[in-house]
């Protein structure tokens, strides 16, 4: 821990580094064999990508990072996943996300960043992360 102080009042902080992002978490297996699939997610003109991953892990994730200049605003997120065998598009969804406030090192420490999490779901697109078991 280091010490900082914000106005004028003392406060531990920790040195955590965060950076303000979309993200999207999905269960490999939903997505097939090892590596079946490419998931693409786009922020604006800001896009990421990575494959689907091997069955056997419990889930994986894909972040779009976002300029320091962001706050509390809504933003457009697309979801594309396509078949790395035929390259066909098995999953491709819009929505907008709504960015929230976090403080990795607590209210009173830097920094402060703003995100979103979403599921990537076979089925559905992009869902909410809300009941998804992270942990194997």
């Amino acid at each position: 821990m280091t010490g900082c102080s914000l106005l004028g009042q003392d406060a531990l902080c920790t040195k955590a580094d965060d950076d303000s992002r979309v993200s999207a978490v999905w269960r490999p297996a939903d997505f097939g064999g090892p590596d079946a699939a490419k998931i693409r997610l786009c922020v604006n003109s800001l896009c990421e990508e990575q494959k689907s991953g091997r069955p056997d892990d419990p889930f994986l994730s894909l972040s779009v990072q976002l300029p320091d200049s962001v706050r509390a605003s809504t933003l457009p997120v697309r979801l594309t996943v396509t078949s790395a065998k035929s390259g066909a598009t098995v999953v491709e969804d819009t929505t907008r996300a709504r960015l929230t406030e976090q403080h990795p090192n607590g209210t009173s420490c830097p920094p402060t960043v703003w995100t979103a999490t979403f599921r990537a779901h076979p089925d559905k697109g992009l869902t909410s992360t809300k009941g998804m078991k992270l942990q194997g």
